[in-house]
């Protein structure tokens, strides 16, 4: 019954553990470790998976450390970004520029608004000096400069959208939508931005292109993902990689729209875009994985370089060059599955090769329903194996599963899909680990109650090794064959009346812990104390197949420890102790009995009274041990004298009763030899041939005296006196306990 309620407590846990993973999955609750195990999964998956080759086709123009020392601090003005597009496009014949930078204050650094206003106020009157301003303005108006430089050059400009929650400023002026709303309806999301910091206008009309720099963050920080596209007022707009590319490759119109996948009889909609003749599928919210190759793939160039017209040509001509900086207190770092100093300059470089190659990746739109399917089968079939086999099918199966779950992502990976898999992978292992340890729990519970329901009764070692498998154990009452055994000294009341209340305990004390140690060592269950008794048994609550012989052998070192025993007591002062043992084997009820206000656990039954009977009758016959036929019959490993037939009192049937004389291995001839000529006279006794038993007993009292002899010899001269009935059966009856 415990056992079935742990079962269903086990079953409840592991059902309430995959609902609430599944629930995850299906948005009703958010399990940020979950979260930050895909996470981990997807980097330890792209840190082995990522390519290390190099890759030419990008080049970062670097506006570092030594651009800073040779031209001056930033921003610089615009007529030396003049001379830099002018050497990018016409000295080293790049394929187009993206910068990843947004202008978006005029310069001023000229001086030529100080002599306008000159040439308008206190010198208006100052011809020369008017027409000297009109003909120096074209020289030094460094923004007309620069926006002639973007003029019909495949140049991208980059400028940021503000989320919402960060404020709705807007600067500058966006670029012309990239894409219109319908595109990807019905999964166009909600406004994601509420302002942006755009380029001056002057810029934005000469450029041929402009595209969002924003830079997604995961929760804990990481760079995994980018948005190509992102919505605002209605529409969408083009990310700084999208539309680099889309400058080099002739500043087309790029295409989109949904694509529709087919999984398990339901349609999923796929959104991808198309730039430059490149397409890229579209996770539902417009990003990608962001391909970082391993390694730093792409050659950086200082803009110093450049300028100077230092720069290899070979590795700029036919380049896409990408214009950041990485120079202390300007540069834009990042942190991504391989640093967490990463220049997001590079972030977009991966991106535009990625699309160059096809090599972005997105989640599938059937990721959830897929997933909410793994966790609910994979739970399901886990959470039976774990309760119908155990923890060591439970382990292969585990391992198995996460195998395939792993073999999965990397078939997904190949596919250029990124499948969260932590979902189910902690459905696998958490169901696994919950099992586990609720085992461990119920296996540490059951045997602290092993030990506490049986420690009492049964040695220290033997409750231990009833707790390695409490589940076979019970307190229940169930009827077995068992062996019990009777002891008690043989008379107490004389013994006590010696002693002082004090030095009797001390007596019963050493005299049942002597004894005690004997049953327990031969793996027996103390039942209880009676006084000076002890009552024991065998075959409960553990199983032994050799009960008879057990308690047999108690009997027999228990009488052998007496001498020692007395030689004890005599040293102090003390009287020496005998007892008698009765023995017996049969089918018993065993378990938790009594009362509301006491229980203990003990055996009942036919059986356990004729065990006490016998040990009553041992002084009759001068033995310390009685066993019954049952016993003898049981136990292969001792040797054994036939006693007498005797009715104790409550019982009709007649019973054998017999003295063990030792193991059948070291049991001595004269013993052997004196116990079978003892059997031959009873058997002469039991036919009324009274000459011959007596002559027999007579000699055997001759060459070693006992009571036993002498018992018969009585008997024998009783019989003769008043013979026995007709018909009589040999049985001698006992009319007392």
């Amino acid at each position: 019954m415990k056992r079935n309620a742990s079962r269903l407590t086990q079953a409840a846990l592991s059902a309430l553990f995959v609902l609430m993973v599944a629930a995850h999955v299906a948005g009703l609750l958010r399990i940020a470790p979950i979260e930050r195990m895909d996470a981990w999964l997807y980097d330890a998956w792209l840190r082995h998976a990522a390519p290390a080759a190099a890759d030419d086709r990008i080049v970062i123009l670097d506006i570092d450390e030594a651009s800073l020392k040779s031209v001056g601090r930033w921003p610089w003005n615009r007529e030396v970004m003049t001379r830099l597009l002018d050497r990018l496009f016409d000295h080293y014949g790049v394929a187009a520029v993206g910068f990843d930078i947004v202008f978006a204050e005029p310069d001023t650094s000229s001086g030529l608004a100080s002599l306008e206003r000159l040439a308008a106020g206190p010198l208006a009157g100052n011809r020369d000096f008017r027409q000297a301003v009109e003909a120096l303005a074209p020289k030094l108006d460094y923004d007309a400069q620069f926006a002639r430089a973007l003029a019909e050059r495949p140049v991208s400009l980059g400028y940021y959208f503000i989320p919402a929650g960060f404020g709705d400023a807007k600067t500058g002026m966006l670029p012309p939508p990239a894409l219109p709303a319908a595109v990807f309806a019905p999964l166009a999301p909600g406004e994601v931005a509420t302002g942006y910091g755009a380029n001056l206008p002057l810029f934005q009309r000469a450029a041929q292109g402009a595209g969002f720099f924003n830079m997604r963050a995961d929760a804990d920080g990481t760079a995994r993902r980018m948005h190509l596209v992102t919505p605002y007022g209605g529409d969408y707009f083009l990310a700084l990689s999208a539309s680099t590319l889309r400058v080099a490759f002739g500043n087309e119109a790029p295409q989109a729209g949904i694509a529709t996948t087919r999984l398990l009889g339901r349609s999923y909609p796929a959104p991808w875009i198309e730039v430059g003749g490149l397409r890229t599928t579209l996770s539902a919210d417009g990003s990608v994985y962001v391909p970082y190759r391993a390694g730093s793939p792409f050659p950086y160039l200082s803009a110093a370089q450049v300028l100077a017209g230092k720069a290899p040509a070979r590795l700029l001509e036919n380049r896409i060059v990408l214009v950041g900086s990485t120079a202390p207190g300007l540069a834009d770092l990042r942190v991504t599955p391989f640093s967490e100093t990463f220049p997001g300059v590079e972030i977009h470089a991966h991106l535009i090769a990625g699309m160059l190659d096809g090599a972005t990746r997105s989640i599938p739109p059937w990721s959830d329903d897929g997933r909410l399917l793994a966790v609910l089968a994979l739970g399901g079939l886990l959470g039976f194996v774990l309760l119908r086999f155990g923890p060591l099918v439970g382990l292969i199966a585990t391992v198995l599963l996460t195998a395939a779950l792993l073999a999965a992502y990397a078939a997904a990976w190949n596919r250029m899909w990124v499948v969260p898999m932590a979902a189910p992978m902690l459905t696998v292992l958490g169901l696994y680990a919950l099992n586990t340890a609720w085992g461990l729990f119920a296996e540490t519970r059951n045997k602290r109650q092993i030990t506490r329901l049986f420690g009492q009764y049964v040695p220290p070692e033997l409750a231990a090794e009833m707790s390695q498998d409490p589940a076979h154990y019970t307190m229940e009452g169930q009827s077995r064959e068992m062996t019990v055994l009777f002891s008690d000294i043989r008379g107490f009341t004389d013994f006590s009346e010696k002693l002082p209340p004090a030095e009797l305990a001390e007596v019963l004390n050493a005299y049942l812990s002597k004894m005690t140690a004997i049953v327990q060592q031969q793996r027996g269950t103390i039942d209880k104390y009676i006084g000076d008794a002890i009552m024991a048994f065998w075959n409960a609550p553990v199983d032994l197949p050799d009960h008879a012989s057990r308690a047999v052998a108690t009997a027999l070192d228990m009488q052998a420890a007496l001498p020692e025993l007395n030689r004890d007591f005599a040293a102090r002062g003390w009287p020496e102790v005998k007892i008698g043992v009765g023995v017996n084997t049969g089918r018993m009820s065993v378990g938790n009995m009594g009362s509301e206000f006491r229980m203990s656990y003990t055996v009942m039954g036919d059986a356990v009274n004729l065990g006490s009977r016998l040990e009553g009758i041992t002084k009759q016959y001068g033995v310390g041990i009685l066993v019954t036929q049952a016993t003898v019959e049981a136990d292969p490993q001792h040797v054994f004298m036939k006693i007498d037939d005797v009715r104790v009192k409550g019982k009709e049937k007649p019973v054998a009763i017999y003295e063990p004389l030792g193991s059948k291995d070291a049991l001595d001839a004269s013993v052997r030899q004196a116990a079978a000529d003892f059997e031959a006279a009873y058997a002469r006794y039991q036919k009324q041939d009274w000459d011959a038993a007596e002559a027999a007993l007579a000699a055997l009292n001759a060459r070693a005296p006992r009571t036993l002899y002498d018992v018969y010899l009585n008997r024998i001269a009783h019989f003769r006196a008043a013979p026995p009935p007709e018909g009589w059966d040999g049985v001698f009856v006992y009319t007392t306990k």
